[in-house]
């Protein structure tokens, strides 16, 4: 079941959309996606780990949203949604530590961004399942707006790497349980 979006963020500036059809079952799909890791998606994960220093190589994309600076929105069981506040656009760690779920909601820093990063399993019709990805970004004013447009062209020229290596490599591990 599609999780509601736009609870979270329901006017972004930029929204990327991923999704992967495939005949394996969701808990086995869903449980494949928890089990990538940011070392087995190539390129996206070394651009995860450029943008946000320090993470571990080793380290799962569902332990990644679970834990600082990402916070944990929406959980189900097919679904995770996770949000991040800041300056997305600095390459030092500039994502304020967020208290709970709704302080995401109403997030209107100066300057600052909000995050959506949504991914979830859902029927893709006669024995189909599907996981799908999408990433929403939403400028709070002016300044906020002129960040994100400095790594505007670092969006385009990558986005494609969720859809061709990590949602792929989900969608291959669940095919072999």
């Amino acid at each position: 079941m599609r999780p509601d979006l736009d609870h979270w963020l329901d006017r972004p500036t930029v929204r990327i959309t991923h999704r992967r059809e495939t005949e394996a079952e969701p808990d086995a799909l869903w449980a494949a996606a928890q089990g990538v890791r940011l070392s087995e998606t190539r390129r996206l994960g070394r651009l995860l780990r450029l943008r946000i220093p320090g993470l571990p190589a080793d380290i799962s994309y569902a332990e990644l949203f679970r834990s600082p600076p990402f916070t944990v929105l929406h959980e189900d069981e097919h679904a995770l949604l996770a949000g991040i506040v800041g300056r997305i656009w600095t390459i030092r760690r500039d994502y304020p530590t967020l208290a709970d779920p709704d302080e995401f909601r109403h997030w209107s820093a100066r300057g600052t961004v909000r995050v959506l990063f949504a991914n979830w399993v859902e029927p893709a019709g006669a024995a189909r399942t599907a996981l799908v990805s999408e990433t929403r970004v939403g400028a709070g004013d002016r300044l906020a707006s002129l960040g994100l447009a400095a790594v505007r062209p670092l969006i385009v020229a990558s986005h494609q790497l969720i859809g061709s290596e990590g949602l792929e490599r989900a969608v291959s591990a669940a095919r072999i349980r």
